[in-house]
C-alpha cells in the first residue's frame, strides 16, 4: 500500500458547504446500540423520513451494513442503498 505524505487540502480536498453545488447526498444508516438507543429504531425511523425529504430534490446514497440492509429498504422509497 502507498503511504501519501499530503493532506488533504494540499491533494485539492474540502468539505463543501451545504449551499454549494453537489450531485447528491451521503448518508449512513444508524444502528450501533452503543450510540444510539433502543436499537437505533427512532433513529432510523428519522433517517428515512429526513433522506426521502432530501431525495425529492437530490440523489441520496444511503450507506448501510449488510445485517440492516433490508431493514433500511424496508424503510424508504426514495433513496440508493450502498
Amino acid at each position: 500500500m502507498k503511504k501519501l505524505d499530503s493532506i488533504p487540502k494540499k491533494d485539492g480536498f474540502w468539505m463543501p458547504g451545504e449551499f454549494e453545488k453537489h450531485s447528491g447526498c451521503y448518508m449512513i444508516w444508524p444502528e450501533r446500540p452503543d450510540n444510539w438507543r433502543n436499537g437505533a429504531k427512532p433513529a432510523q425511523q428519522v433517517f428515512a423520513e429526513v433522506a426521502n425529504t432530501i431525495g425529492k430534490y437530490e440523489p441520496i446514497t444511503m450507506v448501510v451494513s449488510k445485517n440492516q440492509y433490508v431493514n433500511a429498504k424496508l424503510k424508504n422509497l426514495l433513496f440508493h442503498l450502498l
